[in-house]
This record gives structure tokens, C-alpha cells and sequence, in this order.
């Protein structure tokens, strides 16, 4: 019986160390910038979201990676904000910021800047849906959020976590 309670308490105790899994990459103008891996928010047959939250220890963004996603030509035209809703029933604008193809081109990630007012409702409603103009390959994509609903939310609080200490 003991072994199976510590045996519990090694593996929740893992659980909760491996959700707030900083992970840092060097920009080409030599800032440095943190993230998590994206998690998957919405998916079907022909397209899906990812979605992860990025920050300069400054700024806080939440980075899209949507599949299918337009060539560099085409994709480099989205410039619109993102429409997202969150569960306490209210629509936030997010500003874009830029758009990005990294990996030889095999992933299109678009950044959009949370607003320092809006970090806290961020930090602690879920997402539910949001709308991004696709500019060039159709008008605006809607995504009802099915998974990983709250991962915006844990991630913003293990960098809120991490900056107080």
C-alpha cells in the first residue's frame, strides 16, 4: 500500500513538473524568446490548430499554427487580428504581430500579442472558439476549441509562476 502512494505521489508530482516545461530558442536578431510545445486545440480531416503561448519575458503572445496552411507568398498577407473567445463570455481582439515560417517552411506559426489588460482574463478562463482571417486562401476560419482548452491558461500561469520567483 505504501509503495502504491508514493508510487502516486512520484507520478502526479511528475505531471505537474512536465506541464510548466520552458523551453527557449535564440531569434534570428538575437533575442531570446520562451515557449511551450504547441498543443493541439482543434483537428479534423482537413485542418487543425495548435496553439501555445510565447513571451520575451516582456511581451506575451499566443502563436497559432494552423494546417492546411498558405505558401510563404500568400501567408506572409495575414495581417488581421485574432478574434478569440474565452469562457468568461467575452470576445478579445488580439493584435497581430507577425507571421512566421519556420522548419524549411513545413510550419507556418502567426504571432498575436496579448494585451497587458487582457493577461489576467487570459490567465484564467479557457478558450473556447476563435476566427482568423486566412487572407488569400479563404475569408476567416472558425475553430470551436474540442481539446486542450485550458492549455493557454496552464501555460500562462507557469510563466506568471516562473517571473515571481
Amino acid at each position: 500500500m505504501k509503495f502504491i502512494v508514493l508510487f502516486s505521489f512520484f507520478v502526479f508530482n511528475a505531471k505537474g513538473i512536465a506541464q510548466c516545461e520552458i523551453k527557449n530558442r535564440v531569434q534570428a536578431d538575437g533575442s531570446m524568446v520562451y515557449y511551450f510545445e504547441p498543443a493541439v486545440f482543434y483537428t479534423t480531416k482537413t485542418k487543425s490548430l495548435k496553439i501555445n503561448i510565447v513571451t520575451d519575458k516582456e511581451h506575451y503572445f499566443v502563436a497559432l499554427q494552423p494546417t492546411p496552411f498558405p505558401d510563404k507568398k500568400v501567408g506572409k498577407k495575414i495581417k488581421d487580428d485574432l478574434v478569440i473567445h474565452l469562457s468568461d463570455n467575452k470576445t478579445y481582439k488580439l493584435v497581430h504581430y507577425d507571421t512566421q515560417y519556420r522548419r524549411n517552411d513545413s510550419i507556418m506559426q502567426v504571432l498575436y500579442l496579448i494585451d497587458d489588460k487582457d493577461l489576467n482574463a487570459f490567465s484564467n478562463y479557457e478558450a473556447v472558439s476563435a476566427e482568423i482571417n486566412m487572407q488569400g486562401t479563404e475569408f476567416v476560419r472558425s475553430y470551436n476549441f474540442k481539446l486542450h482548452k485550458n492549455a493557454i491558461v496552464e501555460q500562462l500561469k507557469c510563466f506568471l509562476k516562473k517571473e515571481e520567483n
